[in-house]
C-alpha cells in the first residue's frame, strides 16, 4: 500500500473523499500577478514605485525588459499546479511605436494583446486587468480619481474606461469574463480638513468609469485599504466606501487581506459578503505587522479563508487572486511558494469534514466540533499534497529547479 492509499483510507474513516478533494483543486482557478517578477515597474515608463506601495530588497535578476518578465512567468507557471490565469496592471502595457504619444488614457486591446496570446501559449484559464492609478506624474498632490483638479480627475476616468474596454476584449478572447481590480492610492499623510469631498468625487469617478461597460465579459471589482505609505491619516476608498458603493452599484468588492487592521480578518469576512454578492473577489497575500505584501505562505489565515470559500460551497463565487511583491529573495520562487501555500490552503479545505463539522455546531455539540477539528489536524495531509504534485507531473521539491535557473538566466541580468 502506498502512503497515499494508506492516507486515503485515514481520511475516509471521516467520511472524505481524497480523490474528489484532488479533482475538486485541480479546477479552482488562482489569478497569479505579473508584478512579482520585475518589482511592479511596469512597461510603460516609470522607473519606481509610488502611491502608498514600495518594494523592498534588491535580490538579483529582477526582470528589466518585456521578455525577460515572460521567461520568468513561463518558468514559475512550470512550477505552479492547477488551473491559472494571468493577472497584469495596465502599466505593463507593450507601447512599441506608441510610447511616447499615447498615455495611460488612450490606451487600447492593442498594447495587451501580447499578454493575451502569451496566456494562451501556456494554456491559462484567462487573464485579469488592472487600471493602474499610480507611479505616473498625472498623479497631482497624490490623488487621482478623487483629486480636486478637474484635468486630473478626468485624465483617470478615462484611463478607468479604458481599462474596461481593454478587460471586455481580454474576456471574449479566452469566452471568461475578466477581473477588473479598482484600487487607488489616494488619501492624505496628515490629517484632513475635509474626508467627505473626495470621497464624493471618487464616487462620481467611478459612476462615470461604469457607465457603459460590457457586463457580458466584465467584472469590476473594488479594493479598499486602510492606509499607505506616505497617507497614513486618511485613505479615500476606504472599506466603508466601497463595500456601500459596490452594493449600491451591483458590483463586486475585492478582500486584499492586508488592508485591514491588524485584528481583523478576511475569512470573517467572506461569508458575510456572499450573503449579499453573487462574487467575491480576493487579493491573497501575507501582511506582517500591517500590509506588507510578504510572500503568502502555509498558515493559519490563509488556511482560514480557504475553509471559507470551501466549507460555504463558493469555489466558483469567490475569485481568487495573488497580490505580493517581495524583491529580497529569488522572485520566481517567491511567486512559486505563493501559488503552491494558496493551493495547498484550499487542498486542506477540500480534505475536512465539513458537512459533519456543520451539523455538530447547528446541533449545539460544541465539545465534539472541538475534538473533531483538532483531530483532523494530524490526518496526513502532505501525503494527499504529494499525489497531487504527483499528477501535476511535479514534486515537492520547487527549488532545485530554479536555483538552476537562477544560475543560467538571472545571474546573467547585470
Amino acid at each position: 500500500m502506498t502512503r497515499f492509499e494508506s492516507a486515503k483510507e485515514l481520511y475516509s474513516a471521516f467520511n472524505v473523499d481524497a480523490e474528489a478533494a484532488i479533482a475538486a483543486l485541480k479546477n479552482i482557478p488562482v489569478s497569479v500577478h505579473c508584478w512579482q517578477g520585475d518589482d511592479v515597474i511596469g512597461f510603460d515608463g516609470s522607473q519606481s514605485l509610488s502611491g502608498g506601495i514600495q518594494t523592498t530588497g534588491n535580490y538579483p535578476g529582477r526582470a528589466r525588459t518585456p521578455d525577460e518578465l515572460f521567461s520568468d512567468i513561463k518558468k514559475a507557471f512550470s512550477l505552479m499546479p492547477g488551473k491559472k490565469r494571468l493577472n497584469v496592471h495596465a502599466c505593463y502595457a507593450f507601447l512599441g511605436e506608441d510610447k511616447g504619444k499615447v498615455d495611460r488614457d488612450a490606451y487600447s486591446y492593442k498594447h495587451f494583446e501580447k499578454w493575451v496570446e502569451f496566456a494562451k501559449e501556456l494554456g491559462l484559464d484567462g487573464v485579469d486587468f488592472n487600471p493602474t492609478f499610480f507611479a505616473h506624474p498625472k498623479m497631482k498632490d497624490g490623488l487621482s480619481l478623487s483629486s480636486p483638479d478637474e484635468e486630473t480627475r478626468a485624465f483617470w476616468v478615462r484611463h478607468g474606461k479604458r481599462s474596461l474596454e481593454i478587460a471586455a476584449e481580454m474576456g471574449k478572447a479566452f469566452g471568461k469574463p475578466c477581473l477588473v481590480n479598482i484600487w487607488i492610492p489616494d488619501g492624505f499623510k496628515d490629517v484632513p480638513a475635509d474626508r467627505l469631498g473626495p470621497r464624493l468625487r471618487l464616487k462620481k469617478s467611478l459612476d462615470e468609469m461604469l457607465e457603459n461597460y460590457d457586463k457580458e465579459w466584465v467584472i469590476p471589482a473594488v479594493e479598499s485599504k486602510v492606509f499607505g505609505i506616505g497617507v497614513e491619516s486618511y485613505t479615500v476608498g476606504n472599506n466603508e466606501f466601497y463595500q456601500n458603493y459596490a452594493a449600491k452599484k451591483g458590483i463586486c468588492c475585492l478582500l486584499d487581506n492586508g488592508h485591514y487592521h491588524p485584528t481583523e480578518v478576511v475569512s470573517d469576512k467572506i461569508p458575510s459578503l456572499l450573503a449579499f454578492y453573487d462574487k467575491v473577489a480576493l487579493h491573497v497575500t501575507r501582511p506582517v505587522r500591517w500590509d506588507s505584501d510578504h510572500v503568502v505562505l502555509f498558515e493559519d489565515e490563509i488556511k482560514e479563508i480557504a475553509k471559507e470559500i470551501v466549507r460555504n460551497g463558493a469555489t466558483e463565487k469567490v475569485l481568487i487572486g495573488l497580490d505580493y511583491f517581495d524583491a529580497s529573495i529569488n522572485r520566481i520562487s517567491a511567486w512559486v511558494t505563493g501559488q503552491r501555500s494558496m493551493q495547498k490552503a484550499l487542498l486542506y479545505a477540500l480534505l475536512l469534514p465539513n458537512a459533519e463539522m456543520k451539523k455538530m455546531q447547528d446541533e449545539g455539540r460544541f465539545t465534539e466540533l472541538m475534538v473533531l477539528q483538532e483531530r483532523v489536524k494530524t490526518l496526513p495531509f502532505g501525503d494527499i499534497w504529494e499525489e497531487y504534485l504527483r499528477r501535476e507531473n511535479m514534486t515537492d521539491d520547487y527549488y532545485t529547479e530554479i536555483a538552476e535557473y537562477e544560475n543560467n538566466v538571472l545571474r546573467g541580468r547585470k
